[in-house]
C-alpha cells in the first residue's frame, strides 16, 4: 500500500519465516550490529546513522573485535567505492543479508549513490529496520529528499522509494525474491553490485551456489562482493564453530569456507567470470599507515597473535561478470 512516510502510521506485521532453524541467523545480526555500534562510539569510524538502529552495549567489546570490524567496514566500503568509480555510479546495489546496514546513508552522506539502493532480509528483521526509519526523521529524511512526491510505497516487509527499496525475503526462495525486486523495479541491464556479509555461511552450499547462481545469470555486467570466515579447518575455525552452535547457530556452508582457494572457487564455478580473495590480516596490512596509527592509539591491543588469528579466519572475496568496458575486472584490492 502506498503510505505518506511523514505520517508514522506503521503497519507492522509479523515474520513470515517461523522456523525455529533460523533464529540463530537472526540473531547474529545483533551481534554484528551491537559491534559496529560499539566500534563507532569510540571513534573506529565515523557512522552516525547506526546509533538510530541499535543500542549501545553496555559491554566493551575487545580491542580485536573493534579492530576486526574497522577492517571489514573498510574492505567493504573500498570495494564498493571501487565498483561505483568504474559506473560512475550508473548502477545499482543490491545487499542481500543486509541487516540493520547503514551503507545507503553513508553513500548518500558522500553523494555517491547508485542510480538504486536495494537490501533484503529476513521479513522479521526488515520489520525492525523499517520501523525505525518511519519513526526517526535523521533516517527518514534522507529517502525523502531522493524521492519525487510525499508517498512511498511501504509496507511491514517492504519500501520502495526511487533511490532505495527493502525487501523482506527468504534468500533461499529465488522465486520470491526475483518477485519482490521486480515490484522494486530492479534493472538486470543495468550494472550491478550485490554484497553479501557472513550470509552464504548460514546456507547449504546448494543453497549459496544456486544464490550465486542466480545473480551471475540475472544481471548482464555484476560484481559481487563476500565477506565471511575461511580458514575453518583448523584448530581455532573448530573452536569459532563450536562457539557458535553453543548458541544454536550452525554454520551450514562451512565446508566451502576451507581456503581462498575454495571460496574463489565457488565463484568461478557458479557463473562468475573472475574471482579475488584475501583474508583480512591482507586487508588489514595494506590499511594507510595515518589510519593505523589513528585507530591502534584508539585502545590498547594486549596480544597482536590473537588479531592476527581471528583476521586470518575472515576473508574478503570478490567476482565479476562482464563490464570488459567499465574495467570491472582491474578491480584489485
Amino acid at each position: 500500500m502506498a503510505t505518506n512516510l511523514r505520517t508514522p502510521s506503521f503497519a507492522s506485521s509479523s515474520s513470515t519465516s517461523t522456523d525455529t532453524d533460523d533464529e540463530g541467523v537472526r540473531g547474529t545480526c545483533e551481534d554484528a550490529s551491537m559491534c559496529k555500534r560499539f566500534a563507532v562510539s569510540i571513534g573506529y569510524w565515523h557512522d552516525p546513522y547506526i546509533q538510530h538502529f541499535v543500542r549501545l552495549s553496555k559491554e566493551r567489546k575487545a580491542p580485536e573485535i573493534n579492530r576486526g570490524y574497522f577492517a571489514r567496514v573498510h574492505g567493504v566500503d573500498q570495494l564498493i567505492k571501487a565498483f561505483l568509480r568504474k559506473t560512475e555510479c550508473q548502477c545499482q546495489i543490491l545487499n542481500l543479508g543486509a541487516g540493520m546496514d547503514t551503507t545507503f546513508w553513508r553513500l548518500k552522506m558522500e553523494n555517491l549513490l547508485p542510480s538504486k539502493y536495494f537490501e533484503v532480509d529476513f521479513p522479521m528483521i526488515v520489520t525492525r529496520k523499517l520501523h525505525s526509519i518511519k519513526v526517526k526523521p535523521f533516517l527518514s529524511q534522507p529517502i525523502i529528499e531522493l524521492h519525487a512526491d510525499d508517498t512511498l510505497q511501504i509496507d511491514g516487509h517492504f519500501l520502495d522509494s526511487k533511490r532505495y527499496a527493502i525487501v523482506g525475503a527468504d534468500l533461499r526462495d529465488l522465486p520470491e525474491l526475483e518477485e519482490k525486486l521486480k515490484k522494486c523495479n530492479i534493472n538486470p541491464q543495468l550494472p550491478t553490485l550485490l554484497i553479501t556479509e557472513c550470509v552464504l555461511v548460514y546456507m547449504t552450499p546448494e543453497q549459496s551456489a544456486n544464490l550465486l547462481k542466480w545473480a551471475a545469470n540475472s544481471f548482464e555486467t555484476a560484481m559481487f562482493i563476500n565477506y565471511e570466515q575461511v580458514n575453518m579447518d583448523d584448530r581455532f575455525g573448530q573452536i569459532m564453530i563450536e562457539n557458535l552452535r553453543r548458541r544454536q547457530c550452525d554454520l551450514a556452508g562451512v565446508e566451502t569456507c576451507k581456503s581462498l582457494e575454495s571460496q574463489k572457487e565457488r565463484l568461478l564455478s557458479n557463473g562468475w567470470e573472475t574471482a579475488s580473495a584475501v583474508d583480512m590480516m591482507e586487508v588489514y596490512s595494506k590499511l594507510p599507515q595515518a589510519e593505523v596509527s589513528r585507530i591502534e592509539s584508539l585502545e590498547f591491543l594486549d596480544e597482536m597473535e590473537l588479531l592476527e588469528q581471528l583476521m586470518q579466519h575472515y576473508c574478503l572475496c570478490w567476482a565479476t561478470k562482464g563490464g570488459n568496458e567499465l574495467g570491472l575486472k582491474e578491480i584489485v584490492y
